[in-house]
């Protein structure tokens, strides 16, 4: 098939931003391009259109491309749990939960194998190219006979390899010879080398660059640049990037309560669009309360019992009870805002087991069999967000329920209400992820903290379009830096 894989020395070395931007490159070429990565392991999700789950970078990539993201594209989703196990979640749905050994001796070269031809094939028969994502470093010799994520994946769909080399961490020159002489007779594949997050004066590294295609015998493709000016969503919790600073004077403090088992931490990335948000993690260094922050959002959770105990453990539950700035929970954070969670049948915990909450709702959650993974469309029912329209998704096991017919939901979703919150929004949460994408509610929230403080009020950011001009100049310093002449070539299998 027609296409190439991008493979990296480490974990965070830059895949996906790579695949990201040559999938924008081929579809301004004119080519109906697809990325595709056989086997991802993040609980930071994309909810495809019809209710299935695949890595966040692929959905981020099949924008870029301009195809609507499937389940095809990654049709392996590992999603690590406490215990050293993960759930298994195959072409888009539960199949089932391992722990890591037992993952890979029975379930990788056998269902894993059939899943990533399956896709493979699919890819081939529908679009011109595919754009292939590898996973942490084809060099781990201990996993190279049971993989299915690097060259394995090359092997099968019988494309070149990029390897990809973070050289803003050091050690690059090592990190390439030393991949290269690991992966064995697979080193054949690869075609060409990126050093990607350079800083500094690309002349005092041109005498590497001679240096690396002697010794190696393989072109270099291309030196990237560290971008600090590409914002697009990370993949896992390596790239989280939502730690941003406001570049104006007067600026929202937005505080992160700090999970082990954070998981869609995209959720938050969205306001590194807005110029007066400082947002990142609580500091577990301080000491003090958390009166610093003009609000907090206590994310999504892969285990909310567990994340909540290690709240209370470090004193940082306590600060939210006694906090009185706005706080906001999403999914897990939501439902750990309750007064009580109830583990009937023990899928976030242990059968029967009951822990009380942060008691900044009056919410019940009831754990239950039977994850909701659905996109949805809500219409706002607060008198915050009456008028609204909102999109996002969900993605949660248990069911939540209100114990005083005072507190109001935020929206109604087929029929059903979802979310909670006090009459002016001081506390409030929403099953609802990437509800801080919708623009509106962004900034109406916002815009009460802004009021909260006596700063001027803001206008809608459209961060649809911020997004779209993003991708695009993603696409132009792909150009640039890379040898697309070179790797077009490989791609159409003609070098």
């Amino acid at each position: 098939m027609k296409g190439i894989m991008v493979q990296g020395c480490t974990s965070d070395a830059g895949k996906s931003y790579v695949v990201t931007g040559l999938c924008r490159v081929l579809k301004n070429k004119g080519y109906k391009v697809c990325p595709f990565k056989s086997q991802n392991m993040s609980n930071n999700s994309y909810v495809t259109w019809d209710g299935g789950e695949i890595g966040r970078a692929q959905g981020v990539q099949a924008e870029a491309a301009g195809e609507r993201p499937e389940t095809y594209m990654n049709p392996i989703l590992l999603k690590p749990q406490k215990n050293s196990v993960s759930e298994i979640v195959l072409f888009g749905k539960v199949c089932k939960v391992l722990p890591g050994k037992e993952y890979h001796d029975s379930f990788a070269r056998g269902k894993g194998l059939e899943a990533l031809r399956e896709g493979l094939k699919i890819i081939e028969d529908r679009y011109d190219a595919v754009i292939i994502e590898g996973a942490g470093s084809p060099a781990e010799v201990n996993l190279n006979d049971r993989e299915i994520v690097n060259m394995c994946v090359a092997n099968e769909a019988d494309v070149p390899v990029l390897l990809v080399v973070d050289i803003d961490r050091g050690g690059s020159m090592a990190s390439v010879v030393g991949t290269l002489e690991l992966v064995g007779e697979d080193r054949k594949r690869v075609k060409g080398i990126i050093f990607n997050k350079f800083r500094g004066d690309i002349s005092l590294f041109e005498d590497g660059i001679r240096w690396i295609e002697a010794y190696t015998g393989i072109p270099v493709v291309g030196v990237l640049p560290y971008f600090d000016d590409i914002q697009i969503e990370g993949e896992d919790s390596l790239s989280i990037n939502f730690v941003h600073s406001g570049s104006s004077r007067e600026r929202l403090e937005i505080g992160i309560a700090p999970l082990p088992f954070i998981s869609n931490h995209t959720d938050m990335e969205i306001f590194q669009y807005e110029s007066d948000v400082n947002i990142g993690f609580i500091d577990l260094r301080d000491e003090t309360s958390l009166d610093r922050y003009d609000a907090i959002i206590i994310p999504g959770t892969k285990s909310t019992i567990a994340d909540l105990a290690y709240l209370e453990d470090r004193g940082i539950a306590e600060k939210l009870r006694a906090y009185r700035g706005r706080i906001f929970g999403i999914c897990g954070g939501y439902q750990m805002m309750g007064e009580k969670l109830i583990d009937e049948e023990g899928v976030d915990f242990k059968p029967g087991y009951e822990k009380n909450g942060l008691g900044l709702l009056p919410l019940k959650t009831y754990f239950r069999s039977g994850k909701r993974v659905a996109q949805v469309d809500a219409e706002g029912i607060h008198p915050m967000t009456e008028g609204m329209t909102v999109s996002g998704y969900e993605i949660h096991l248990g069911r939540t329920r209100s114990t005083d017919e005072n507190i109001l939901p935020l929206w109604r979703i087929e029929g059903h209400h979802d979310g909670a919150a006090d009459a002016d929004l001081r506390r409030g949460g929403s099953y609802l992820h990437n509800i801080f994408h919708n623009d509106v509610f962004r900034n109406r929230w916002l815009n009460l903290i802004r009021a909260d403080k006596g700063l001027p009020l803001r206008d809608v950011v459209d961060t649809e379009a911020i997004k779209e001009a993003q991708y695009e100049k993603l696409a132009v310093y792909t150009e640039k830096y890379l040898d697309m002449d070179y790797i077009m070539k490989l791609i159409e299998g003609e070098a």
